[in-house]
């Protein structure tokens, strides 16, 4: 499963091989695909010609990622504090067709979803109906149980925190990339699932990313509702401030709706790319169920660090960070359902960032109301230098 000052560039210098349009243009932008088609799934990608004209930041980015790094395609949404975004797009949609790829397709955003549930949990604590504090066994009865684990001595807190040493259910879970792919799978069962293992430490004394957190309290928002956890994510916040691109998938429901990449996968860098895009992606739940954009996804952020989402009191517990030792990338600190990160220009960027087969999604927004998202369709171990190329992308367009 995972974060601006300039307006953005006039046309005339646009990136070569990469394609832009504002949110709302009078007429739409378009340009040729970075890259050639690829004739066959698991081919190399070839590579492309050097740039010839100026480019912006962000769409050197999109092409270092797609002709340096691979990926088979790389979205971008920069918004400005006034609201505007400007999207961008490098690649191919589909290896098989060479199909150019969407100015902000629909992804799966992975753990992203992370801060939906979070900011949930979150206003369910305005409302009254959960405290931070309190211990899971209030609103889960008997149901965290096992070696070394009580769920009377975890708290809410330090599920959204992952402090509680629960185990991450994930390492356990089937083949979700090949034989059990297209398997559904009930929350309770990979609570299980983390609940069969050791805790990795007493609740409150180390920090260690679990998914199984995420389980509990999508359990908790349940619970507490009555309401089932992607009502409560889409009523309370999709609908809410308007993401239009943004699902929460049913049972069964395996496609991406709307203009979409597909997104691929490989066990390690240089193997074969397999077509992850039709996948059950229920393992995730309330930890990377969600289906967004990369423009969603700075509306999102945009609104919970503005006020749109939280109350003062609410918002603050969630920007309250304890170290990750390490465990994330470099100075990166976890709120509740948050991640910060420094910024090479100074300052924060707060967001989080999604892993899932065929895809990765890294974003943020600082204090002062620029955002930035970045999607690849390609998974984390497709490539050597990835991931922090993503994040430094993300970086310059925070930055630039």
């Amino acid at each position: 499963m995972t974060r601006l000052s300039d307006r953005p560039p006039a046309p005339s210098s646009r990136p070569a091989g990469a394609r832009f349009a504002p949110r709302r243009p009078r007429r739409a932008l378009a340009v040729a695909a970075v890259v050639s088609t690829a004739r066959a799934v698991g081919a190399t990608l070839p590579a492309t010609a050097a740039p010839h004209r100026p480019q912006d930041t962000v769409g050197q980015g999109l092409v270092h990622l797609v002709r340096d790094d691979q990926y088979p395609a790389a979205l971008a949404a920069t918004t400005e504090p006034d609201g505007r975004t400007r999207n961008q797009v490098a690649g191919v949609a589909d290896l098989r067709t060479g199909a150019k790829a969407p100015l902000n397709g629909r992804v799966r955003a992975g753990s992203n979803t992370k801060t939906f549930t979070a900011a949930v949990v979150l206003q369910l604590v305005g409302e009254g109906k959960v405290g931070l504090d309190q211990p899971v066994d209030r609103y889960l009865p008997g149901l965290v149980r096992g070696e070394g684990i009580d769920g009377r001595n975890i708290t809410v807190r330090q599920l959204l925190q992952h402090t509680s040493g629960l185990p991450d259910y994930v390492p356990y879970l089937g083949d979700i990339t090949g034989s059990e792919r297209h398997t559904y799978v009930q929350p309770r069962t990979t609570l299980d699932l983390g609940l069969a293992h050791k805790a990795l430490f007493a609740p409150g004394a180390g920090w260690e990313y679990s998914n199984t957190n995420y389980t509990l309290a999508g359990l908790i928002i349940e619970k507490v509702t009555g309401r089932p956890l992607a009502e409560e994510i889409t009523r309370r916040i999709i609908d809410r401030i308007g993401l239009r691109h943004t699902t929460f998938p049913g049972v069964g429901d395996e496609r991406i709706p709307g203009p979409h990449p597909r997104g691929y996968y490989a066990d390690k860098a240089g193997a074969p790319l397999q077509d992850m895009t039709e996948l059950d992606p229920s393992w995730g739940w309330a930890a990377g169920q969600l289906i967004s954009t990369p423009a969603d996804l700075n509306r999102f952020f945009t609104a919970l660090l503005g006020g749109e989402l939280l109350a003062p009191a609410q918002l603050a517990e969630m920007r309250t960070t304890v170290p990750t030792d390490g465990k994330l990338w470099a100075g990166a600190r976890y709120g509740l359902g948050l991640i910060s990160t420094p910024l090479t220009c100074g300052g924060l960027a707060w967001g989080h960032g999604g892993d899932i087969p065929g895809y990765q999604t890294r974003g943020g927004a600082p204090d002062r109301g620029r955002a930035g998202s970045v999607a690849v369709t390609a998974d984390r171990h497709t490539v050597k230098q990835g991931p922090g190329d993503v994040r430094a992308l993300v970086d310059s367009a925070l930055c630039r």
